[in-house]
């Protein structure tokens, strides 16, 4: 057996350790150099050395070094533990690419004096984010989820200034909690029962015909912990609160990067992990194991996240609630159970988490300016604010499914996988059921354009005076969803070429 080695380990979490470095480099700065100077300089000096982390695991990740050179098998202590492939490197770019993009809508914020701790937060829950989707464990799936939680907790209540900031979080802390509890306690009986951590090996020794019902228990279990962070009815409670008393920027990095780390590691857990225990939620041919479960919580999360969303009067809210329906859509990726699937689940939460943060930057800067983000704020907005409005009318059509956005093309690849996913198109009423649903959702997404363009402006309501660079990223953001609206195979084609590598290298 060869002996470890440690600089191959460090070089594969080198992407990782730059990203920690640009976190202690933002605290620093700010804590030790900028104390004294204007809000404004202290945001964006020290969120450069942020974004300069970002950039440079980045670079590391697409250019620096190749996965053929690194791998798993770059990894002899303890082996499967983390893994590097294509497919894990883009998820982890997608990831930076959205926290990039935070950072710089944080830049102009004023909700807190703590800057430095702030932006360490969102680094360090990027952190958590990238061990989680490299992570093929389930004891290293637990701790980056954890990491990840721990601060999204605090970002949550940041706001000090605002009461429901605190209420939020301690929602979102008490509810998660919970749900760690149920995870943990399934990921153990599924050690107890395969006698190992590691996904593979676990699939290879749970591959009875027949379900044991300790092992649908630890299912369960497992599927109601990740219920939770994925915000999937019926375990959303925690998302309204969260998404409207969060700080904007934080409700937004919730709302885009957490979910695209969820879902993939999701993925991975149940399609390596337990492919004998999928079962069937096939029309006229059920067949229990995991299938079937996330099938209910999919037709759950769509009925509930569409249906409420239409009562709300607050656009955070209404985005809260549309993102426990796009939770629904997103899980018929995870149930088509092949690499279509995954193509289309990962095209998906990447181009939705682009879409929502484009949105909330623009909920945010009416709200900097209303003291609220309710409906009737967006009076108007056309008139006030046409470029900063276009751009909000790019991301509520492409989160409605409207072509040619990359909203669009993600429900089209999702229906198409899952239908084809499926013997005998046994997953059709599920695609048909997700199509009424999306339908039902352009009805309050264009409530929020029908105050933007028709509503008139309340008296003495001027522009917004948002600064340039915000005004450059949410065009930027706006620009990206129609570009890969019309050129999905920037991703998809990336998507399938990682998992053929992947594929042939066993």
């Amino acid at each position: 057996m060869s002996s470890p080695s440690y600089l191959g380990l460090l070089a594969l979490v080198a992407p990782e350790t730059l990203v920690v470095i640009g976190a202690l480099m933002a605290l620093a700065v700010d804590l030790l150099v900028m104390r004294e100077q204007p809000m404004r300089a202290r945001f964006w000096v020290s969120a450069a050395f942020a974004i300069f982390g970002c950039v440079a695991a980045a670079a590391w990740l697409m250019f620096l070094n190749p996965p053929s050179q690194s791998g798993i098998s770059g990894l002899p202590l303890l082996p499967g533990m983390f893994v590097d492939d294509p497919l894990v490197r883009l998820v982890k770019v997608a990831i930076l690419g959205l926290t990039i993009l935070t950072l710089l809508l944080s830049t102009e914020s004023s909700f807190t004096t703590h800057i430095g701790e702030y932006l360490a937060l969102i680094m360090l829950a990027t952190v958590g984010m990238m061990f989680l989707v490299s992570a093929q464990d389930i004891l290293m799936i637990f701790i980056a989820l954890e990491l990840t939680s721990l601060s999204l907790y605090v970002l949550t209540a940041f706001n000090k200034r605002n009461v429901r900031s605190s209420e939020a979080a301690l929602k979102y802390f008490l509810f998660g909690g919970m749900a760690a509890a149920f995870t943990l306690f399934g990921l153990s009986l599924i050690y107890g029962l395969a006698g190992s951590t590691g996904l593979r090996e676990i699939a290879a020794r749970l591959d009875s015909p027949s379900l044991d019902p300790l092992l649908v228990t630890a299912l369960v279990l497992t599927a109601v912990g990740f219920g939770f962070k994925l915000a999937a009815a019926p375990f959303h409670l925690w998302a309204p609160d969260a998404y409207q008393g969060a700080p904007t920027p934080s409700a937004a990095f919730i709302a885009s990067g957490s979910k695209v780390a969820s879902f993939f590691v999701l993925a991975r857990l149940m399609m390596v992990g337990f492919p004998h225990a999928a079962g069937s939620g096939a029309w006229h041919a059920y067949a229990p194991g995991w299938l079937p479960l996330f099938a209910i919580l999919a037709v759950a999360s769509m009925v509930l996240g569409n249906l409420t969303a239409i009562a709300q009067t607050s656009v955070k809210r209404l985005l809260a609630y549309s993102a426990i329906a796009h939770g629904g859509y997103a899980l018929l990726g995870l149930l088509a159970n092949g690499p279509q699937g995954i193509a289309s689940l990962v095209y998906y939460v990447i181009t939705y988490g682009l879409t929502v943060l484009g949105a909330f930057g623009i909920v945010g800067l009416v709200e900097e300016k209303a003291g609220d983000a309710r409906l009737s704020d967006f009076a108007g907005f056309g008139r006030r604010e046409p470029v900063l409005a276009f751009c909000m009318m790019i991301f509520m059509l492409s989160l409605a499914g409207i072509p040619p956005l990359a909203g669009f093309f993600g429900k089209f690849y999702l229906f198409t996988a899952a239908a084809a996913g499926a013997a005998n198109l046994g997953l059709l009423w599920l695609v048909i059921f997700a199509i009424g649903a999306s339908a039902v959702s352009l009805y309050y997404y264009l409530q929020v354009l029908k105050q933007i363009y028709v509503a008139p402006a309340p008296q003495g309501q001027g522009s917004l005076a948002a600064p340039m660079s915000t005004r450059v990223v949410l065009g930027l953001v706006a620009l990206g969803v129609v570009l890969l609206g019309c050129m999905p195979d920037l991703i998809v084609g990336r998507v399938l070429a990682a998992m053929q590598f992947a594929l042939a290298k066993g």
